[in-house]
């Protein structure tokens, strides 16, 4: 596998809640979250839950090349729950949550599973693009957000909108007519999107965080194919160096208004031969 993975915390210092790895034939990459501001109801942390979670999950998806990538994601789920279920509260409202990215190559296709709002590209041979994302959360978040993005991020104001709109947000996750994420339940391993791909067809298949997708899906800079062409001239550092040039531009959120200033940022690319 020829694989080029970058990731960088928000800010120096700060703890990374993205996870990514590669195995051979698999690949994962998962976000983690909270709710801003609140105790998570967990001893370990939300870094703590995507990279165990992640390792798991790689593991078992190239241990097991015939059970589907959903059940996996509900094994894995299962196992983490109960590594922390008699020490953590795990009904709490902040539960750590994580998006999930995984493929895995196998019998001629990649299969794929996308949960949460990270994204996976699919570069084709013949020149098209496919961003495979879950914009479940998008959409909910697109109709609670508007007091939000009408102040500048960072200020007290912003602080306690943003407060208020997680706090909303939260008590849809994992429900109808709401959004999925993994976190304590392995049953949201059913609603992720699933599929596969022929592997001849494909030149190269990158797996992103949200934070890493900015350019492209939150500031408009960017195409997915400028996003590639970054990739293979720079690779993920020069593709997350991007990202920090345009949030240092508009610290304040007034042009591209936003929930963070700047987000972790993890890219894992795998270039097919």
């Amino acid at each position: 596998m020829n694989v080029a993975l970058g990731t960088q915390s928000a800010e120096p210092g700060r703890e990374n809640e993205d996870f990514a790895a590669a195995a051979p034939g698999a690949a994962v990459l998962l976000d983690g979250a909270g709710v801003a501001g609140a105790e998570t109801g967990c001893v370990h942390g939300i870094a703590w839950f995507s990279s165990t979670l992640g390792g798991l999950l790689v593991s078992s998806i190239a241990a097991q090349p015939a059970r589907p990538l959903s059940e996996c994601l509900a094994d894995s789920i299962r196992v983490v729950r109960s590594l922390h279920e008699d020490t953590c509260d795990l009904t709490y409202r902040a539960s750590p949550t994580s998006t999930v990215v995984a493929v895995r190559a196998a019998a001629g296709s990649l299969e794929y599973l996308v949960l949460g709002d990270s994204t996976l590209l699919l570069a084709e041979t013949e020149g098209k693009t496919t961003a495979v994302t879950d914009q479940r959360l998008d959409d909910v978040g697109k109709r609670l957000r508007g007091p939000v993005d009408e102040l500048p991020t960072g200020s007290p104001e912003h602080a306690a909108a943003l407060a208020h709109y997680r706090d909303t947000l939260t008590g849809l996750r994992n429900r109808p007519g709401g959004f999925w994420i993994a976190g304590p339940d392995p049953l949201a391993a059913d609603h992720a999107f699933t599929g596969s791909v022929p592997l001849e067809a494909l030149a190269s298949v990158t797996l992103l965080s949200d934070g890493a997708t900015r350019l492209v899906d939150r500031f408009e800079l960017a195409t997915w194919q400028d996003t590639l062409a970054v990739l293979g001239e720079s690779g993920p550092n020069g593709l997350i160096r991007h990202v920090r040039d345009a949030e240092a531009g508009d610290p304040d959120g007034r042009r591209w208004p936003r929930g963070k200033a700047q987000d972790d940022a993890t890219a894992l690319h795998w270039v097919l031969p």
